[in-house]
């Protein structure tokens, strides 16, 4: 697939892209939202969605990979700065999943790691961009982390209006 036309800065073989990702659900287990705020140079996209019955984990997860998947049709491989307040996110990508891929999907206690499905789309996709993840404290008035959250917040409140 070809990038679109625009996308990719004059010379430079990659997009460089800031992402700004949440989820959450209320209660945990159950009714969730994501959301992430996608910014390129003065472009900006969000995305959002939701599940009836999942958990908060899945839902920070699924805001990194729908972002890393739109980017990787828009753009092809990119420089991405993914913004976050999950550590289980962040660490997981970065610290976690070499061990549980070498350990065939385990973790160091012998079961089998949770959200593997997401984990997996997270680990290619990750492959094919340049990503760095970085943590943000949540709810401490980073203006785009709290728009991130308002968006995952909306996602799940449209499970209700159904």
């Amino acid at each position: 697939m070809q990038p679109l036309p625009g996308l990719h800065n004059a010379g430079d073989a990659t997009c460089r892209v800031d992402v700004y990702t949440d989820g959450g659900c209320e209660p945990n287990p159950g009714p969730g939202g994501w959301g992430a705020i996608i910014r390129w140079e003065d472009h900006e996209w969000l995305l959002c969605g939701n599940d009836p019955d999942t958990t908060n984990n899945r839902m920070e997860l699924q805001a990194a990979a729908a972002a890393l998947a739109l980017l990787e049709g828009l753009c092809g491989p990119s420089q991405i700065a993914i913004h976050t307040d999950s550590e289980y996110l962040r660490l997981g990508i970065t610290t976690w999943i070499d061990d549980w891929i070498t350990r065939g999907w385990r973790t160091a206690d012998k079961q089998p790691v949770k959200n593997q499905d997401l984990w997996r789309t997270l680990h290619r996709l990750n492959q094919v961009h340049q990503v760095s993840w970085h943590w943000l404290e949540g709810h401490t008035g980073h203006p785009l982390n709290e728009r991130a959250h308002r968006l995952a917040a909306r996602a799940r409140e449209l499970l209700r209006s159904r």
